[in-house]
């Protein structure tokens, strides 16, 4: 399962309700597959089970909401304050990320590991990207982040965010076909995974 033109077309659709029922009709579906393959292949590589969640934007009134994501996590109630993988979509591109958002539970564990392991993310290939907003639709590629600021941000400002991965524009290779879009998730969560294990490390602060 990938994703295609009349995917990026549904988080265009105006109106709260129009642009649900697209999600919930042409999005979620694909969520469940993706998410559940992803859930399964995560459980292997870190010998730690695995849930799939799926954003229902349930909280929104007004507002349709500008992405929409699954996320996998190692918390069968809910994924935000735990460090999780998340896979997405913009209206202008997919999103495959290791998600430290707002709620994170030990920020200050996982910056204080990545600070001193910088080299880990600085390595990363250069079509990775930062985002240090997930609401937000902007990105900067590893190479042009300062990985200290950024760090630093999300440790010390209450609403701060640190997420890492890759973006795929409408017509990338990667979201040509289903199995280009499961090699790519499986080769960008590959790379991620020392990141991820890193964030558990209880090392003193």
């Amino acid at each position: 399962m990938s994703f295609t033109k009349k995917d990026f077309k549904a988080m265009q659709t105006p109106g709260l309700e129009e642009r649900m029922e697209a999600i919930q009709t042409q999005i979620q579906p694909k969520f469940s597959q993706i998410g559940e393959g992803l859930a399964t292949y995560l459980s292997a590589k870190t010998d730690d089970e695995m849930f799939l969640h799926i954003a229902r934007h349930a909280r929104r009134s007004v507002n349709p909401p500008d992405s929409t994501w699954l996320a996998v996590a190692n918390n069968k109630r809910g994924y935000k304050k735990h460090p999780h993988f998340q896979v997405g979509i913009w209206d202008e591109y997919v999103f495959i990320w290791l998600a430290f958002i707002y709620e994170t539970e030990n920020r200050q564990i996982v910056v204080h590991n990545f600070l001193e392991n910088l080299d880990t993310l600085k390595n990363l290939p250069a079509n990775f990207s930062i985002s240090l907003d997930h609401t937000e639709k902007p990105t900067s590629l590893v190479q042009n982040t300062d990985l200290t600021k950024a760090l630093e941000r999300f440790r010390d400002v209450k609403k701060g965010e640190f997420l890492v991965g890759r973006i795929f524009q409408p017509g990338d290779a990667a979201l040509k076909n289903k199995t280009a879009f499961t090699k790519t998730l499986e080769e960008t969560v590959d790379l991620l995974l020392p990141l991820y294990q890193m964030s558990f490390e209880m090392q003193k602060i």
